[in-house]
């Protein structure tokens, strides 16, 4: 049964899980992304990462905050979720009086969509949801595995650790309930999911970037 023929307002979040699985699965097959969870990344290669982060989260905190009284991004803006600063912290450790960001086509075209996410609220919980709740799940896996192979004790990992959310499931499902109960109409689900799909494919090209230099990049 296609999205159309249910009710919108029921199956919102499963419709953007479930529509952009393949590009999800996509992202996480990465190259880079495998070293990475296998402990084999160095510290260049992982300020490279955040390095990328860094300017598509700026440019999402800031037009949240820009649109929070917009009904649907009102239903996930949560400043409890902000990872910027995190962001500069652990860059401050891996990579201490270095440059924040880097001359990245991925990175600037993923900054570039999430800006012209503001034209429709929907777009902008589309890129919304597909960091803060991966941060909040398979982000906690890399975390650990970078505090245990860099004996860090909790070091340079900010951006993972999210200190008014304890629990990281229970937020889950209440952010996805919330999704659930905008009851958009059938199109706006579709447009929101296509968004999705977006993000997971800009995701997928900061990953391939860094790929590229995987060869400098291994512990």
């Amino acid at each position: 049964m296609s999205v159309a023929q249910i009710d919108p307002s029921a199956v919102l979040s499963a419709a953007m899980r479930d529509g952009s699985r393949a590009e999800h699965e996509a992202a996480e097959g990465s190259s880079f992304m495998a070293e990475l969870l296998a402990g084999r990344v160095n510290a260049t290669g992982y300020a490279e990462y955040l390095r990328r982060l860094r300017p598509v989260y700026a440019a999402m905190e800031s037009l949240a905050r820009d649109q929070r009284e917009d009904p649907i991004v009102a239903a996930v803006h949560d400043p409890a979720l902000d990872r910027l600063a995190a962001l500069d912290a652990d860059l401050d450790h891996w990579a201490p009086g270095e440059p924040r960001e880097t001359d990245s086509p991925a990175a600037q075209a993923y900054r570039a969509r999430v800006q012209a996410s503001g034209s429709w609220g929907g777009l902008l919980v589309a890129h919304h949801y597909t960091r803060y709740l991966g941060d909040l799940s398979g982000g906690q896996a890399i975390g650990r595995i970078l505090d245990r192979s860099f004996d860090l004790d909790g070091r340079g990992i900010a951006f993972y650790d999210f200190p008014a959310i304890p629990k990281p499931k229970p937020y889950k499902d209440a952010y996805r309930a919330r999704l659930d109960a905008l009851a958009l109409a059938a199109e706006e689900v579709d447009r929101v999911v296509a968004e999705v799909k977006v993000a997971f494919a800009l995701n997928q090209e900061l990953f391939a970037e860094l790929g590229e230099g995987l060869g400098a990049y291994r512990r």
